[in-house]
């Protein structure tokens, strides 16, 4: 494997931020480490990027990270802040890393590095312009140009797209992740948000209190959760005893269980059903098809009920 994790520990006083997290990553791979605030997604990145203390070990690409400091060790960085120089252009800002990295190259090698990558983010004509002057989603890719410039063999992102809007969030994680494949870069990326790491992920990590609830692939983890905290966190469900249904597993047609429409919320593409019987109160999302349905209707649901693990 190309990341190893083993027995990763972080203790602040009589408190575990993580304990004893082990995961192992392929050569270029993107990996979402997803939970909650306070579950240890952060403590894992930074103990990765040697910014703090840790237990356990970290190797990359058979290399012992342990005794590494930041500087040294292979890895790149993306905060959340972005952390752009103000009073340094584009090219400057990107050009920075390579004072530290790659100092075999002359000046000239080192411009076409800068130049080069600033293409390749969709930046080409904005090398000289101040941070000031571009919008959220051009600063983050600045950041990431920043962060790939120096060739890094691994990519480290920290909730790097929360402060931005929706629509520009998830056009980002498109560009991200695109990107990501260009450079066959592997990647670890932090976030809390369920969609970001379906859209971005070859795998995910869900954590919780410093631990690890499950791993594995964005649909097996949705379709099979293995515990109820993951159930919980990734999407929506109904709970009917000890099994559950999803809402968009629940069939609205001519046959099945007779319900009652006590609530429509629209949402665009899809429409969700509050329906409800003397047994049940289930929630149902359908496709905006124009269905002749409103509130107060009698609707049959079909559904199959599946078993909380």
């Amino acid at each position: 494997m190309f990341l190893e994790i083993n027995n990763l520990t972080k203790k602040y006083e009589d408190k575990y931020a993580i304990k004893d997290i082990s995961f192992s990553l392929d050569k270029g791979k993107f990996l979402c480490l997803l939970g909650p605030s306070g579950s240890g997604k952060s403590t894992i990145l930074h103990s990765i990027g040697g910014f703090i203390k840790y237990e356990g070990d970290i190797i990359l690409d058979g290399e012992n990270l342990n005794k590494l400091s930041p500087e040294d060790r292979n890895v790149s960085t993306v905060f959340q802040s972005f952390g752009l120089f103000p009073h340094k252009s584009v090219k400057d800002n990107v050009s920075y890393g390579l004072k530290f990295h790659q100092k075999n190259l002359t000046k000239k090698q080192k411009e076409n590095e800068v130049y080069s990558i600033i293409e390749k983010v969709g930046l080409k004509g904005y090398e000289n312009k101040y941070p000031d002057e571009l919008s959220g989603g051009e600063k983050q890719r600045v950041a990431l140009a920043r962060s790939l410039v120096i060739k890094p063999s691994l990519l480290l992102m920290d909730e790097p797209l929360s402060s931005l809007d929706r629509k520009l969030r998830e056009s980002m994680q498109k560009e991200i992740r695109n990107i990501q494949k260009e450079f066959n870069i592997t990647t670890v990326f932090v976030t809390h948000d369920q969609k970001e790491a379906f859209v971005m992920a070859d795998e995910i990590i869900i954590l919780k209190d410093g631990k690890i609830s499950a791993m594995g692939k964005s649909d097996n983890l949705y379709n099979n959760p293995k515990n109820k905290f993951t159930l919980d966190f990734l999407g929506d469900k109904n709970i009917i005893g000890d099994f559950y249904v999803r809402p968009e597993n629940i069939k609205i047609g001519n046959s099945g269980e007779e319900f009652v429409v006590k609530d429509m919320i629209f949402y665009g593409e899809v429409i969700e059903l509050h329906i409800e019987n003397a047994n049940h109160k289930l929630k149902a999302l359908i496709l905006n098809r124009n269905l002749d349905i409103k509130i107060g209707d009698k609707v049959k649901a079909e559904y199959q009920l599946e078993k909380i693990s």
